[in-house]
Order: structure tokens, then C-alpha cells, then sequence
């Protein structure tokens, strides 16, 4: 027996789910790589209170500020 052509309707929504699966692969990716630099900024946000406060420290002590 020949094998009927598929339905147009269920092509479409063929295409459709593997254009949604690949979209929710590329957010998937997108979503690790924001953590990721999220967790960078945290990191030179600390690094940089850590210089303000070692800079705040030294002025003090060179009387370049009052007090």
C-alpha cells in the first residue's frame, strides 16, 4: 500500500514543535550564560567595594579628607 501524503496542517505544526524545541534549546543556553555573568559581576562588584573601602582607608590616613 502507498503511504499517504502527509497532511499539510500536520507539517506545519511538525516545523512548528522543532522551531519551539529549538528555541527553547538557545534560551536554555541563553539562561546559563546570564548566570554566568551575573555571578562575574558579582564577583568585580565585590572586588570594587573592597578598593573603595582600602582607598577610603588611605585618604583617611593621609588626612586628604575630612573626617
Amino acid at each position: 500500500m502507498a503511504e499517504e501524503p502527509d497532511n499539510l496542517v500536520l507539517q506545519i505544526l511538525r516545523r512548528l514543535d522543532e522551531r519551539t524545541a529549538r528555541m527553547a534549546n538557545d534560551i536554555h543556553d541563553l539562561k546559563v550564560r546570564m548566570s554566568s555573568i551575573d555571578e562575574n559581576m558579582a564577583v568585580v562588584n565585590r572586588r570594587v567595594d573592597r578598593i573603595e573601602d582600602r582607598l577610603d582607608r588611605i585618604e583617611s590616613r593621609l588626612g586628604l579628607v575630612e573626617v
